[in-house]
């Protein structure tokens, strides 16, 4: 059941690094399918690595959004990463889900019977959900979205350095669900 509007306001519209670690354990679903977030990258708007670091352009433009809503774009021109809009300028990018719901349709997407790897990755997540370009802007506390934040336990949150990055490498920005087999990457 998704949240209410004004709790989703004020979920998303903190600090990206609270968001980041608020939604481990979050259940995360598009049409019927998803999971709970296991791992998670947080960006602000003074970050290097960030995609607003240089402002508002007409691709980030979602990233000054209300807090909630998806920011949509392709990595490398290959695969779709989907993020949360926190703060101006500042996003979470969903890096994987443990499947739940609709891992039939997920297996198909991903071409795999092997759920470990449906969803470990962001560009795997997109994949299985479903999610594309059109999803940019929406906001993920209303359909086709489903989202239910949670509290997870604070002790059982990995913290780690994010991953594929150039810039902004030190920074402790990862955050992932202890002992998941679903993480893309082991912190």
């Amino acid at each position: 059941m998704p949240v209410d509007t004004r709790c989703a306001s004020d979920f998303f519209a903190r600090d990206a690094l609270a968001v980041a670690r608020a939604l481990i354990g979050a259940r995360l679903g598009l049409g019927g399918v998803g999971g709970i977030i296991v791992e998670t990258e947080a960006y602000r708007p003074d970050d290097p690595a960030s995609h607003s670091f240089r402002g508002r352009t007409p691709r980030n433009a979602p990233m000054f959004g209300a807090p909630g809503d998806a920011y949509v774009y392709r990595s490398y021109g290959l695969h779709w990463c989907l993020n949360a809009v926190c703060l101006p300028g500042s996003a979470v990018l969903i890096r994987a889900i443990q499947p739940q719901s609709g891992i039939g349709k997920m297996r198909e997407r991903r071409g795999t019977d092997n759920d470990r790897l449906l969803c470990s990755g962001p560009g795997k997540l997109c994949q299985a959900l479903g999610v594309d370009a059109s999803h940019n802007g929406l906001s993920l506390t209303a359909p086709p979205f489903e989202f239910t934040h949670s509290d997870a336990d604070a002790a059982a949150i990995l913290v780690g350095r994010r991953i594929g990055l150039t810039k902004g490498v030190e920074a402790e920005w990862r955050f992932g669900l202890a002992g998941s087999a679903y993480l893309s990457r082991r912190f």
